[in-house]
């Protein structure tokens, strides 16, 4: 499982651009109102009007697709996109402040030795706990860079952005191509033509365009470049809001009652953190809809545009980093089963489809429901993460120690992770977000992070919850 490190990554391709197209299939959009957790019509209809104006004047590009070699193929049928993007080229984009590096670590996780709930002895103990720290890691060989920028011509211009640079080959060798390649894809199968105008998700950023570097000391560089719709991450956030639970504080403006009552900012915290897992759920669930998987969410791969608690109605959240996301609709797994050899492309999904034929999933509908229940366990991480990061003592956990120890102590026996969590004053408030409405969290993590993949829930599932709707 991948997951945005933050400054590291990982994968094949030759430019991103081709000249070859067809169109894309539809698909049905994925349902994601909900009560107070859903943008109201008016923040809905304000944010249809931004990007109607916004890319006024867009252009179809098309979008090719690679060989099995990592070249473009000629004299073989090749499957491609069109894309409505922005016809760029380096010198119509200006280029700003650093966002910082961004990249991938895998987190190998293992299957439990007992099943949660079989009443097999665990045998935990204090010094059990030290196994957490032996889980393997493995760092990709990639890393991308982001800057904040703006479009300086065309209909676009002074339009703000974010950019996002993938290493030359030279540097990340042919994997930087494939994943570059990997992500632009994706997200054209999340925008239009492939989905009308009035289905795009609010919740998955915009992929404005792209181009290559053609001299410098940017040169052959692949350059993604994204609409700026914020560019705090949750991961961020959670760590700014573990220092202001220590202080009992507010993040952003504070209300008058606060001086009254300790407890009200601590409320808003809580609210404000659902409604952000609940609608990067929303953008996961417009994936799933679509046939697509994330493969690497976690905190560092969601995005906010505001940290201020007070305006968690409003609050715009979606989900990044997609160059291991992986096509499931029927075709593309056909593809995967022909191929004599698989491309580039294909090799950034070798893991998944790995795991999912020791779980036992060797159909093309069962690994499409495999790689869907994946996604689903990483959300749980996501929420664990989220929850503990946030409500604990600054600095006493972190998303890839809380990891390991839901999967190697405790072997995702969820309860008896529980009473160990609540033994920990540091991580007290923490416990206390998970046991409300009688465990609810608790109860959504152990069915979202379920040994057996095919008992765990959709995503859609996930957001009926009481954990959210309670």
């Amino acid at each position: 499982m991948w997951v945005a490190k933050g400054t590291t990554c990982m994968a094949g391709v030759d430019t991103i651009i081709s000249d070859r197209a067809m169109a894309m299939r539809a698909v049905p959009r994925a349902s994601c109102t909900g009560l107070t957790l859903s943008p109201n019509r008016r923040t809905q209809s304000r944010l249809r009007s931004q990007e109607q104006a916004f890319f006024k004047g867009f252009k179809p590009v098309r979008v090719g697709r690679v060989t099995s070699t990592g070249g473009r193929g000629e004299g073989r049928r090749m499957r491609s996109v069109v894309a409505e993007l922005l016809p760029l080229s380096p010198n119509m984009v200006e280029v700003g402040r650093s966002l910082g590096s961004v990249g991938f670590i895998s987190l190998k996780s293992w299957p439990p030795r007992g099943v949660a709930g079989s009443g097999e002895a665990q045998g935990y103990d204090t010094q059990a706990v030290d196994l957490v720290n032996q889980q393997e890691f493995e760092e990709g060989s990639v890393t991308t860079r982001l800057y904040e920028g703006r479009i300086v011509a065309g209909p676009s211009a002074n339009a703000k952005v974010i950019l996002k640079a993938y290493p030359a080959r030279a540097l990340g060798s042919q994997v930087s191509d494939a994943m570059a390649y990997n992500e632009l894809m994706a997200h054209s199968a999340m925008q239009p033509p492939a989905v009308a105008e009035d289905e795009v998700s609010p919740f998955l950023p915009k992929l404005i365009g792209a181009f290559v570097a053609t001299e410098g000391l940017t040169k052959g560089e692949q350059w993604l470049v994204f609409r700026n719709d914020g560019t705090i991450t949750a991961a961020a956030y959670a760590t700014e809001a573990a220092v202001a639970s220590a202080a009992m504080e507010s993040l952003g403006e504070g209300e008058v009652w606060d001086f009254i009552s300790e407890a009200r900012p601590l409320d808003r915290r809580r609210r404000f953190v659902k409604v952000v897992l609940y609608r990067a759920l929303c953008g996961l669930a417009f994936m799933h809809a679509r046939n697509y998987l994330h493969q690497s969410l976690g905190a560092g791969s969601v995005f906010l545009d505001s940290m201020s608690e007070r305006d968690f109605r409003s609050v715009r959240v979606q989900i990044r980093d997609m160059p291991f996301a992986v096509d499931v609709s029927d075709k593309a797994l056909a593809e995967l089963d022909d191929a004599r050899r698989t491309t580039k492309v294909q090799e950034l999904a070798g893991d998944l489809w790995q795991r999912a034929g020791r779980g036992g999933a060797e159909s093309a509908q069962d690994r499409r429901a495999f790689g869907k229940a994946d996604d689903v366990y990483a959300a749980g991480l996501l929420l664990a993460a989220m929850v503990f990061v946030t409500f604990s003592e600054p600095g006493s956990i972190d998303a890839p120690a809380l990891q390991r120890l839901f999967e190697g102590t405790f072997r995702l026996d969820i309860k008896a992770a529980r009473d160990f969590c609540a033994a920990d004053e540091r991580w007290t408030r923490a416990v206390d977000v998970l046991d409300a409405n009688s465990g609810a969290g608790w109860d959504l993590l152990q069915a979202m992070m379920n040994a057996d993949w095919k008992k765990r829930p959709t995503v859609e599932g996930v957001q009926q919850h009481p954990f959210f709707t309670g």
